[in-house]
């Protein structure tokens, strides 16, 4: 009990004063004072209930989800049923009204052929059946979306656009954003600290859908506001990028979209002094990339954003290398915003704001007065109770609650964690848990004193039975917090960072720390009797 090897001391020690020092910042930061710009400064993040910010909730439409299915799966028939050459099944009047795929086989011997080109198609990667097929009138196939393929293509949509979210918002260089799906067709996006939601719903509600598409001709205003055209698609002028209306008509399928991107820049063009939007595809889209634009050299390709064209340049010779540059009416934030959209990926379906609320940093501030309050007023109660139950133990205890506190602070900013309001709580849970511990070891060593075992040897087995009692008790109190981390989200989360970071500072306060300032009093004074 009363060894303590100097390398022990200096261990625990050492982690103690790194713990305080960690959550100086952090004090700072909370009580308005200035820290000095030399130091390092692993602060503590508020969430939106204390430091206030931006909340929105995104909506996404079932149909476009199912527009596009039904787009991707014409294009992959066409591919399939003209592969190889030599196979090839020839079809005609190809049509997608009212929401169906169909088209007309030219000769009804290649039933068997062309089914069994575009079955995989029609089963898909998973185990549910992703289209459903009849043959009508002997030569024609009609290709139809099951509710069950379309409610596996909306959760992956969902769940590909909170990915996509979170990697603009982080470009933003905020922090500690909370991006949840909410039922189907829902994201629930909250940014700390953030008072311009208009700025959020900018960059995140962009679909940011980049193409490249070669041009058969310029489009009349009269082809434009009609919307299609025989042959090819009809795709606007940007009234941003200063065109006087009408649009060009592309090809229809095919081209390289931005999913083959593997990076884009804001950068400024050497000529112009303009500013630019640098970018990069991978592999497979320089390959197509460099196809394409030796194919075609010398005709116009169409820039593509958002459905609208922001540039339709000839291409004077062929790219090879995958790197391309987009210009247009840009400024550098513009030019920013557009490279961000674009490096964090396109959103796979339009996001529309159904609800937006700006939460004040006064409503926050008033909290976390309020929570510290109740801190303090129950950390002096506790602190006063436990010196005068115990004596000496108790400002043991107390000393090592302080010091409880201040490593969970530093922690947490180590972590770059973010505090809320059920984290305050979670911040009175371990005080409450720290003073648990202390309680279970002092009424040990007053049982073991009571039974006439000596003081030393009172102590030693006080704290060695009470230690049984206090980690099966925080081993129980860490898998509840790690499964609601898991299970939780948003307030529920921060509630779990604070409970499962206290269980271990409290645990190393209450246990190591609290022993070898015992063990140092008790081989210095040698006492022959405790006051407990």
């Amino acid at each position: 009990m009363l060894e303590f090897p100097t390398w022990k001391k200096v261990m625990l020690w050492g982690i103690a004063v790194f713990g305080i020092l960690l959550a100086l910042p952090s004090l700072a930061s909370l009580s308005n004072q200035q820290w000095p710009d030399a130091l390092p400064e692993p602060t503590i993040n508020l969430g939106l209930d204390l430091a206030g910010g931006s909340h929105i909730l995104l909506e996404a439409e079932r149909s476009q989800v199912a527009a596009k299915r039904l787009e991707d799966m014409e294009e992959g028939v066409r591919n399939a049923l003209r592969q190889p050459r030599e196979e090839r099944v020839r079809i005609g009047d190809v049509s997608t009204e009212d929401g169906q795929l169909s088209f007309l086989l030219d000769d009804a011997g290649d039933i068997d052929r062309a089914r069994g080109k575009i079955e995989n198609l029609i089963n898909g990667t998973g185990t549910v059946r992703e289209w459903d097929l009849q043959v009508v009138d002997g030569q024609r196939f009609v290709l139809t979306q099951t509710e069950a393929g379309l409610d596996n293509a909306v959760s992956s949509a969902m769940d590909a656009a909170l990915s996509v979210i979170n990697d603009r918002i982080d470009s933003l260089g905020t922090r500690e954003p909370t991006v949840i799906r909410q039922g189907d067709t829902r994201i629930v996006v909250q940014v700390p600290g953030l008072q311009d939601p208009e700025a959020l719903k900018e960059l995140i509600g962009k679909t940011a859908q980049l193409e490249f598409k070669r041009v058969l001709r310029e489009a009349s205003t009269e082809e434009v506001a009609r919307g299609f055209v025989a042959g090819g698609e009809v795709v606007p002028y940007s009234a941003e990028e200063g065109f006087a209306g009408g649009g060009v008509v592309v090809e229809r399928l095919g081209g390289i979209d931005g999913s083959t991107l593997t990076n884009a820049q804001q950068g400024v063009d050497p000529q112009t002094n303009e500013a630019v939007v640098n970018i990069a595809f991978n592999a497979e889209g320089s390959r197509r990339f460099a196809n394409l634009t030796t194919k075609y050299v010398g005709e116009r390709f169409a820039i593509i954003l958002d459905d609208q064209v922001i540039s339709a340049p000839v291409m004077r010779e062929p790219i090879l290398n995958g790197q391309s540059q987009i210009s247009g009416s840009f400024t550098v934030q513009t030019a920013n915003n557009l490279a961000i959209q674009l490096s964090s990926g396109a959103l796979p379906v339009d996001l529309s704001v159904v609800e937006e609320r700006t939460v004040g940093p006064d409503l926050g501030a008033d909290s976390i007065k309020q929570g510290l309050l109740a801190m303090g007023i129950g950390t002096l109660l506790v602190m006063a109770l436990m010196i005068l139950t115990y004596g000496r133990f108790g400002i043991y205890a107390t000393v090592a609650l302080t010091i409880n506190v201040l490593m969970l602070l530093g922690i947490m900013a180590l972590m770059n964690a973010t505090l809320t309001l059920p984290g305050i709580a979670g911040f009175v849970l371990t005080i409450g848990a720290a003073v648990d511990a202390n309680v279970l070891i002092n009424e040990r060593i007053r049982e073991e004193r009571n039974r006439g075992r000596r003081v030393i040897a009172a102590v030693e087995n006080g704290y060695k039975e009470a230690s049984r009692a206090i980690y099966d008790a925080n081993i129980t109190n860490f898998i509840a917090g790690v499964l609601l981390f898991s299970f939780g989200s948003g307030p529920i989360k921060g509630f779990a960072v604070v409970l499962v970071v206290g269980l271990f500072t409290s645990v190393f306060t209450a246990l190591p720390l609290t022993r070898m300032w015992v063990a140092n009093w008790l081989r210095k004074t040698r006492p022959s009797d405790i006051n407990l």
